[in-house]
């Protein structure tokens, strides 16, 4: 489709430690003037690497990166529990670890692949009766949190030396480092927390992809920036595109369903496509609906483009 980029886009930062995610945003919003700034999935302040932001409409695509797939390389420091999990908390236990090999954190490792029951940090952003977490952890209330399921693709242990432990995760949405961190050390009856965290990839963005801030910033502010943002549409590389004649174009722009015989091909219940102008415009995800034979679009789009320079 065509290679265009704009003030409706997705710039990638490779986030410095010490600072939030929404620290990132309003940077972005700072350096921009623009309104709409958001991420595609937070990063804790220990943590670096590939963070999504997104400007202006592409905003409406936070939904996909904050669903898609994520890849992390996390230093675990056995031996030593925190109340938040990782390095930023307060020491509540130690332990020594001196007896733990690599081949026990290898095979305990093993135990966290596939799908498994996972139970997020007290300090997190996560609402209990429309409270972050970590504000009632602040304030002392305890809250029972129940597991979550979340699927682990592949996790392996890079390198060990006691007492730390670098571990490479591939996973889908809900997934928390920190967790893995601290459920590990309880595996190998030492405890442990999360020391460092980089992630690596989010959906289709590594950090190949990734600006320093401080270069995201000073292009945004001298408006010198068409190289550094990616389409909207990238969000959805992993999807199949379809080209619509002009009354099916017509028809997605407007929101309505796509009636048999306007050139789409039929589909699987609930598959989603990408849908383009003939003029490559990005126009709207599609999904199929096996029920009406018809694609409905599920998110209509209208861009503001600035062509690359």
């Amino acid at each position: 489709m065509a290679k265009r980029t704009g003030v409706d886009g997705i710039m990638i930062i490779d986030k410095p430690g010490g600072i939030t995610s929404m620290d990132v945003v309003r940077r972005v919003k700072r350096a921009s003037g623009l309104k709409k700034v958001g991420h595609g999935g937070t990063l804790d302040p220990v943590a670096t690497g590939v963070l999504p932001i997104c400007l202006g409409q592409a905003t409406r695509m936070m939904d996909y990166l904050v669903d898609g797939k994520k890849e992390y390389r996390g230093l675990v420091e056995l031996g030593v529990e925190t109340d938040t999990y990782d390095s930023a908390g307060q020491v509540t236990a130690r332990t020594d670890p001196s007896g733990i090999s690599a081949a026990r954190v290898e095979a305990a490792l093993d135990r966290f692949k596939g799908e498994i029951d996972q139970v997020p940090p007290m300090y997190s952003a996560l609402k209990r009766e429309g409270k972050r977490l970590y504000d009632l952890a602040r304030s002392g209330v305890q809250v029972d949190l129940e597991p979550r399921r979340v699927m682990v693709e592949d996790i392996s242990l890079e390198s060990y030396e006691s007492p730390l432990a670098s571990v490479s995760v591939k996973c889908g949405r809900g997934f928390y480092m920190r967790s893995l961190a601290h459920d590990l050390g309880a595996e190998l009856g030492v405890g442990g927390n999360l020391k460092a965290l980089v992630r690596t990839r989010s959906g289709p963005f590594s950090l190949e992809d990734a600006l320093s801030l401080d270069a995201a910033e000073e292009g945004l502010a001298s408006g010198r920036f068409a190289g550094m943002v990616h389409a909207p549409d990238s969000v959805l590389a992993s999807l199949p595109a379809v080209v619509l004649e002009r009354g099916a174009a017509q028809l997605a722009r407007q929101g309505q369903p796509i009636p048999q015989g306007a050139g789409l091909p039929p589909a699987r219940r609930g598959q989603r496509a990408r849908s383009y102008g003939a003029d490559g415009e990005f126009i709207a995800l599609l999904v199929f609906d096996i029920a009406g034979s018809q694609w409905r679009p599920e998110k209509v789009f209208s861009f503001t483009y600035l062509e690359d320079s």
